[in-house]
């Protein structure tokens, strides 16, 4: 279920073969062909970033956190887990992460909750429980016979009960949001492949010049990706896509875009100007700053019962260098 993204080496961008046009605000009487030559090292195409080693993705007001790299690990909400595998926690904390229904435990054994062939399990005896079928002719008005299977689920200590209600733990419905984490560990939202122009890599940027944002488009990093998970007749059905992608700017910056972005072409008519979608102004001074991006998802779901909710998600990108120099004008 865990899925790592790979990534692919990318080599340095070709130098484009005629100038970008000339950003405003430039001052004005710098050599040209060191004009040019800035500005063309400010505007080369960015390829994707590699993530970093040991980066914690900050959930947003109340999300959940999730480690670089461990996509699936909040799928249950209690215990963040180990990388490849996503359930995490005390298998016996009832949780659900056991991909049953539920878990509960008897003498130290986990068990399911629920079993399709031995029925309900009694925490306090430690027997399963299913209505006998068919009930006895001389069945005493207001009970019922119950087969139980007891020492945690042993056919060998099967026998009948006469009772005059449930015994405990008989008939609990699903959990619908624990059908809803389920059918959440069964897909996969990537950590978003995000990239700059300009970057450390292939070239420095220049004060007052803006800066492009983009990912990689795409379900797996942007959605909507569906799923559901069934169990005692009540199925709950999930959508989940990005409301948003958050851009730290390594300065105390955050820009706030509503999709993956344009890709920075250098010869496309952009060049030069802003992003029509996602950028940054420009850096106030000289520096080299620590870019990266965070997705925030919202898992919808909904259950056949007409139970709904939320379950918030976040991913986080790996860290871009982006290295910015001042504009050095030579006079006479």
């Amino acid at each position: 279920m865990l899925t790592r993204w790979g990534r692919r080496a990318a080599g340095a961008a070709a130098r484009p073969t005629r100038p970008p046009a000339a950003h405003p605000g430039l001052p004005s009487a710098p050599r040209p062909g060191r004009l040019l030559a800035a500005i063309g090292v400010v505007l080369a195409l960015a390829v994707a970033a590699a993530p970093p080693t040991a980066t914690i993705a900050a959930a947003r007001e109340g999300g959940i956190e999730c480690p670089i790299g461990q996509n699936d690990c909040d799928v249950w909400d209690d215990d963040p887990g180990t990388p490849g595998n996503p359930g995490g926690g005390d298998p016996g904390d009832g949780d659900g992460s056991s991909g049953g229904s539920g878990t509960c435990q008897w003498k130290g054994r986990v068990l399911p909750c629920y079993d399709e062939d031995l029925g309900w399990f009694n925490n306090g005896n430690g027997c399963y429980y299913r209505l006998s079928d068919p009930q006895r002719e001389d069945t005493p008005e207001g009970m019922q016979w119950y087969t139980a299977t007891c020492n945690g689920g042993d056919l060998g200590s099967v026998h009948e009960e006469l009772l005059d209600a449930p015994p405990p733990g008989y008939g609990t419905p699903p959990d619908p949001e624990e059908l809803a984490r389920r059918a959440l560990a069964s897909i996969s939202l990537l950590p978003p492949r995000a990239t700059v122009a300009p970057r450390k890599r292939i070239g420095s940027g220049l004060v007052g010049l803006p800066v492009w944002m983009w990912a990689s488009p795409g379900k797996a990093y942007f959605g909507p990706l569906e799923a559901s998970a069934s169990d005692r007749g009540l199925t709950v059905s999930i959508e989940a896509k990005v409301d948003d992608i958050v851009w730290d700017m390594g300065n105390d910056d955050e820009v706030t875009c509503h999709g993956p972005g344009t890709p920075y072409d250098p010869q496309g008519p952009g060049a030069g100007g802003r992003s029509p979608d996602c950028g940054y102004a420009g850096y106030a001074k000289a520096d080299t700053y620590e870019v990266f991006a965070t997705t925030h998802w919202t898992v919808r779901w909904r259950a056949t019962n007409g139970v709904r909710g939320e379950i918030p998600q976040t991913r986080q990108s790996g860290t871009i260098q982006v290295q910015i120099d001042e504009l050095q004008v030579v006079t006479r």
